[in-house]
């Protein structure tokens, strides 16, 4: 109704007052916990982490979906789900730092600073926090200082949280002017590699990348990275050609995309999950990118 067939405001609101109470959106919400997170994760499931570690990555991977499905933040069962989040969570093993304050990992802060500016309010100590760990190439890496080369499964995820802290904080001019900076020399990054290509060979970095997945989680994929660049305004030029040739590609003879593949992350509901099969969120996606890219001229 938003993005493709061009509902009325009222009409949009109408629709979009339904996710906390029915579908995909309300059995998610039922499933946080009176202490804020959400849990239970499979058996074998990271047992890398510890049980903690493992829940507060749960209600990361919980969020932005909520996000996506777009539950209306000024809902009261969204800000009693983000009260529970902002008041009883925290990282144990940073002296009890608040959840939506972030922790070390630019991947996972990106993710927080868009949930807290959504749901909550902009955080500007995080965001400062991004903007100095962006490296020179223009992007982000959970791997720097080692190593000195973004990666783009944490630029995306950083991206898309400065896009939405821009946002909430668009009133503030000052502040603003640092963080679409940062913000254009990171697309720029994306785009200097055709969304998908090495730039020094032009060869395809990840063959993953061209098959689509939702949720997510903090994988980068051409789908996603075309998404950001889409939700954020940009004119599409010749540097995402080779990236929508591959979408196009992607499409079954029933005009729909598919669900290509499951990443192994965990949230506590089975959305899409017949690999091969019709995918909503894929063909929704696709249609407004290639909506986004054949409307512009260049």
């Amino acid at each position: 109704m938003r993005d493709l067939t061009g509902e009325s405001p009222n009409a949009i609101a109408g629709e979009r007052s339904r996710v906390a109470t029915e579908g995909w959106g309300a059995q998610l919400l039922a499933r946080q916990s009176p202490a804020g997170s959400w849990g239970g994760s499979p058996r074998g499931w990271r047992d890398d982490l510890p049980k903690e570690d493992r829940g507060l990555l749960i209600t990361l991977y919980a969020l932005a979906v909520l996000m996506d499905l777009g539950l209306d933040p000024a809902s009261k069962e969204a800000r009693k789900m983000i009260d529970r989040v902002d008041r009883r969570l925290v990282f144990k093993r940073l002296n009890n730092r608040p959840y939506l304050r972030g922790e070390t990992e630019p991947c996972i802060n990106g993710r927080i600073l868009g949930i807290g500016s959504y749901f909550k309010k902009p955080n500007d100590a995080l965001a400062d926090q991004l903007l100095g760990e962006q490296l020179e190439d223009g992007g982000w890496n959970c791997e720097a200082p080692k190593s000195r080369r973004s990666s783009f499964h944490t630029t995306i995820c950083v991206l898309e949280g400065l896009l939405e802290y821009e946002r909430a904080r668009r009133k503030s001019v000052a502040v603003m002017k640092f963080v679409t900076k940062a913000r254009k020399k990171a697309e720029s990054y994306l785009l200097e590699r055709r969304m998908f290509r090495s730039l020094r060979t032009g060869e395809i970095i990840d063959k993953h990348w061209l098959r689509f997945s939702f949720p997510t989680f903090w994988h980068y994929d051409v789908l996603r990275g075309l998404d950001y660049l889409r939700n954020a305004g940009l004119k599409p030029d010749s540097r995402v050609r080779d990236a929508i040739e591959i979408v196009i590609k992607r499409r079954h003879q029933n005009g729909r995309w598919p669900l290509n593949h499951l990443h192994p992350e965990f949230i506590p509901l089975e959305m899409e999950t017949e690999v091969g099969g019709a995918s909503r969120w894929n063909t929704l996606r696709t249609l407004r990118v290639l909506r986004w890219y054949n409307n512009s001229t260049w």
